[in-house]
């Protein structure tokens, strides 16, 4: 069995889902697919790749990102309604949202939004950043969101992690800001504070993660930090094409 990896597949484009439909049939039908968010902010698209890739893979695993939980084309009261029914239409399709254990490896999704960990939101950020204007979380700021989301991820001390001899992790946020690389110019650190959580760190280490899988920010990249492994394979734009693979990933 392998596992693959991608995230950020943004199916609102023509060219993103012509590339999904095209995908092989029958090359991955014995193996599992991380699929770690932002996939459409439509329930239909949702659906349409959901029932694509588990005609392909065993399995497909997901976490929701943030694009998925946008409503303002939805008729749905806020993103809570979108989450459940986002999560109405996994069970449907028989796509993964808890720990998946093959054998001696447990892959565990982890769910994350972002609380200013890597940063202040200022009033530039506050004004551009989609969520502030798709999303709807009544009775929640983006800490107590945080908090709604990541206190539903496991810990070790969970059944299905017994006799796990190996861990991989996987989010759409990003669980440390240092793995934006230096290169990233001042101009487009300005997002930096709505990446993720330092929660999600802590969260997998916790788990003795050995690998974690993540998404969001677009640039792609795998480091080793002090003894896991961090790799995002984002899909991305077709603006962005010159700069992402593009391609399904390894990681196992």
């Amino acid at each position: 069995m392998r596992v693959f990896a991608i995230s950020d597949l943004h199916l609102d484009y023509a060219a993103n889902r012509e590339w999904l439909q095209q995908l092989p049939v029958q090359e991955y039908n014995d193996d599992v697919l991380l699929l770690a968010g932002d996939v459409s902010d439509r329930l239909t698209l949702l659906e349409d790749a959901f029932s694509a890739l588990t005609k392909r893979f065993s399995a497909v695993l997901f976490v929701p990102g943030n694009h998925d939980l946008w409503i303002n084309r939805e008729r749905l009261p806020d993103s809570f309604a979108k989450l459940e029914a986002l999560l109405a239409a996994t069970r449907e399709h028989g796509v993964h949202t808890d720990i998946y254990r093959k054998d001696e490896l447990a892959i565990v999704p982890l769910l994350g939004w972002y609380d200013y960990s890597f940063g202040a939101a200022d009033d530039y950020l506050k004004a551009a950043w989609a969520d502030y204007r798709n999303c709807q979380w009544p009775g929640h700021d983006e800490a107590s969101l945080t908090r709604f989301f990541t206190q539903q991820n496991p810990s070790l001390s969970s059944l299905a992690l017994q006799n796990a001899r190996r861990i991989i992790t996987f989010s759409h946020f990003l669980p440390r800001i240092d793995l934006m690389p230096e290169r990233i110019p001042d101009k487009h650190r300005k997002i930096y504070p709505v990446l993720g959580t330092t929660v999600l760190e802590s969260q997998l280490r916790g788990l003795g993660s050995s690998l974690h899988v993540y998404g969001h920010s677009h640039v792609n990249r795998q480091v080793t930090i002090d003894g896991v492994t961090y790799i995002n394979n984002a899909f991305g734009y077709p603006s962005e094409a010159h700069f992402t693979a593009r391609r399904l990933m390894q990681v196992r």
